[in-house]
């Protein structure tokens, strides 16, 4: 691998570099296999300034997952603000978001499987995992509480917090087979597929997400 002509860079954009690096590194090696010499140098820099921001190879790793969990819940979420007229635009987009590229994507759904087989075993990546999941599903119960409010429905606050872990099921399922793109389906269907589906789970009128439908 040819070394990247050394930048300077602001340390914010030094660190999320850091950080695109380490998983590029990770796809391609795996967690065993991304050395810090690998990402340095992939990255442009010295392996003392991946010390520098953050101490060892470890905390490195820890912090690039939890960067993957930012972009998956982050670019959905951009997604949902900016088509947010409605309530029902609004989560309607979300769920899109989630079984569209960037999202849906085999480098990602590879690279969260990785770091997946740690969070069992190891505190810091089990408290990544649950603050991430614990985020999304927030946001999911507050799309959710908006749209059945709208639509004159019960929206107290355990009720949606039960219909998003269940709608988080379905988008999850959905986003790991889309991703693997195995040829049984096409992967452009899964937005359509999922709006359809959550209007039975959520018990919201026909078609008032399925209109919001994003184009691929």
């Amino acid at each position: 691998m040819s070394r990247k002509t050394f930048q300077r860079l602001p340390e914010d954009a030094r660190r999320l570099e850091l950080l695109e690096a380490t998983l590029a590194c990770i796809g391609e090696d795996g967690l065993n296999g991304a050395s810090a010499r690998k990402i340095a140098e992939r990255a442009g820099v010295t392996a003392g300034l991946i010390r520098h921001y953050f101490g060892s190879k470890e905390e490195m790793l820890r912090a690039a997952y939890a960067h993957l969990m930012t972009q998956l819940t982050g670019q959905a979420e951009a997604v949902a603000q900016t088509r947010a007229l409605t309530p029902a635009q609004s989560l309607a987009g979300f769920i899109s978001a989630n079984l569209m590229r960037p999202n849906l994507s085999a480098r990602k759904v590879s690279l969260w499987s990785t770091f997946i087989g740690r969070v069992e075993h190891e505190p810091g990546y089990s408290q990544i995992h649950r603050a991430s999941y614990q985020e999304f599903l927030d946001l999911l119960a507050t799309l959710i509480r908006d749209a059945r409010h709208a639509c004159d429905l019960p929206h107290d606050a355990p009720l949606c917090h039960d219909l998003a872990i269940a709608l988080n099921g379905l988008i999850d399922g959905l986003w790991i087979e889309g991703s693997l793109d195995h040829g049984i389906y096409d992967p452009e269907r899964l937005p359509l597929i999922a709006l359809q589906a959550a209007e039975g789970l959520l018990h919201l009128p026909k078609d008032s997400l399925t209109q919001h439908q994003i184009a691929s």
